[in-house]
């Protein structure tokens, strides 16, 4: 769940169920009530056909936390300084650093710093589609060290650069006297 509607959509499916959350966060629902097998897979259909699912087993909560920790990460205030990802990391899920990764790439395929980075070039496409801040500003926000940095990084993971990024945007999209 990476946004509010999100989360009222998961709200919704579970008070279909006559559940009542205490919590509900990014990859995270925190329900009072035990549930029996049967009542676990069908709110396991449920929330599937909104495009949800749960994860049960120990090492898939981690990996979902991991993901949910990069993207708050990602998208709060606290970019703006040096952040050490590792000891970011193991601060919000108490594991060795090693293990982390390890189990991460093992279940993903990538590491969590490549997964860090394709979550900050996905934001920076999505403020580059806003249209709101300079590269400069983008940069200092995503904390790259520079702009220079920021768009290598980009033209290695999108293969454009953002400023052909940005024109891309432009082509596609007319005004509404235009159509």
């Amino acid at each position: 769940m990476v946004c509010n509607r999100c989360k009222m959509v998961v709200e919704s499916e579970l008070k279909k169920f006559g559940l009542n959350p205490i919590s509900i966060d990014l990859g995270e629902v925190e329900i009072t009530e035990e549930l029996s097998k049967v009542e676990v897979r069908d709110l396991s259909q449920s929330l599937s056909s909104v495009g949800f699912s749960i994860i049960d087993n120990k090492h898939s909560k981690i990996i979902e936390k991991i993901k949910s920790s990069i993207i708050k990460l990602i998208y709060s205030e606290n970019m703006n300084g040096r952040i050490n990802l590792s000891s970011f990391i193991t601060g919000i899920i108490h594991h060795d650093y090693n293990y982390l990764s390890n189990l991460f790439s093992q279940v993903e395929g990538t590491t969590i710093e490549q997964y860090f980075i394709l979550q900050k070039i996905e934001r920076v496409k999505e403020l580059i589609m806003y249209n709101e801040m300079t590269l400069s500003e983008i940069a200092i926000i995503l904390n790259y060290s520079s702009v220079s940095h920021l768009s290598s990084q980009f033209k290695k993971v999108t293969g454009f650069t953002p400023s052909y990024f940005k024109e891309l945007k432009a082509q596609k999209r007319q005004s509404i006297d235009n159509l």
